[in-house]
């Protein structure tokens, strides 16, 4: 009965493979370099299983952060736009305060170097310069030539005068009733020769070195009066002190050569008188590109007024004196 108890789907003889000589020598032998070879590393040696191979580190990585997109708010780009204003502004008025430093002091530099210069003296001279006059410097280019032709202007207008003088002077000697006209030639000389050089000249050289509306007014009005009086000096009215031609062609029948001089004195009057009506148009033509204004005239009259130290002085006095008044009838 003992044959029906074995397995019959076993093998007749029970070896374990794994009890074979050979594999149990392998096994036995060093099995720490086996532990030791990778063979998916690089560094690994078939031939000298001594040998120890140092693992490869891994690379360490970080995995990739998406940042998450913020736009800004209506309100914080206003803000931002604002502050970014407000730092140009600043920065412009910080410029522009250090401009005007620098230009005052330009101007003090100015005011300290510049001499009077007119009428041109010389050293030995008991009366010094009282004006200082340099056009080339003063004058902006534009209106350099303008200011150049309003100066010759006044020079040519001194000399007429003076040669007027001499023209009554010859009148005088050639009809005795001429020393009316004599005395008002000197007059005219004496007076109109300053008068024109402050009147209407220097307030022409003021507008165009400093675009001054009020001295363009000035010029104007006073030029016009200037353009009437050369037309009256040419017509030459006996008894007004004009060698015109009025006078000059009366002379014809009593002295020829008074009568010549004094036609080229009437001819200087009617040349002065063409003169002055070109520049004016001329003047004119640039004082409207200069946007100048008579409101901007009355402006800089009402400044220049308020800050005038010697205006301040009379009405602080009168002030006073009003309120002394008032206290004294109380």
């Amino acid at each position: 009965m003992s044959g029906y108890d074995t397995n019959p789907f076993a093998d007749p003889v029970d070896v374990n493979p794994f009890q074979d000589p050979s594999v149990t020598q392998i096994t036995a032998g060093n099995h720490g370099n086996l532990e030791e070879f990778n063979p998916f590393s690089e560094g690994s040696h078939l031939t000298n299983p001594n040998q120890k191979t140092i693992p490869a580190q891994p690379a360490q990585s970080q995995p990739a952060v998406l940042q998450p997109s913020v736009e800004p708010t209506p309100q914080a780009a206003a803000m931002a736009a604002q502050t970014g204003l407000l730092q140009q502004q600043e920065e412009l008025e910080r410029k522009a305060a250090d401009l005007d430093r620098k230009e005052q002091e330009m101007r003090n530099v100015n005011i300290n170097l510049r001499q009077n210069n007119w009428p041109p003296l010389p050293p030995k001279c008991p009366i010094k310069p009282c004006f200082y006059q340099d056009i080339s410097v003063d004058i902006p280019a534009d209106y350099q030539r303008t200011c150049k032709m309003l100066y010759y202007l006044w020079m040519l207008h001194t000399f007429t005068l003076f040669l007027n003088l001499l023209a009554c002077l010859s009148y005088f000697t050639a009809v005795s009733t001429g020393g009316v006209d004599f005395g008002l030639s000197i007059l005219w000389f004496v007076m109109f020769t300053p008068c024109a050089f402050l009147c209407w000249y220097r307030p022409i050289y003021k507008a165009f070195r400093t675009d001054s509306s009020f001295s363009f007014f000035v010029f104007f009005i006073i030029f016009f009066c200037q353009i009437v009086i050369y037309i009256i000096q040419a017509v030459g009215i006996p008894g007004w002190g004009d060698s015109g031609w009025i006078m000059a062609l009366s002379m014809i029948k009593t002295n020829i050569a008074v009568t010549v001089i004094m036609i080229v004195v009437a001819s200087f009057f009617t040349v002065c008188s063409v003169f002055s009506l070109f520049l004016l148009k001329r003047v004119h033509s640039m004082y409207r590109r200069t946007g100048a204004s008579f409101q901007r005239a009355q402006e800089e009259f009402s400044q220049g007024i308020l800050s005038n130290r010697n205006v301040q002085n009379a009405a602080a006095g009168a002030a006073t004196a009003a309120a002394r008044g008032a206290f004294q009838g109380n």
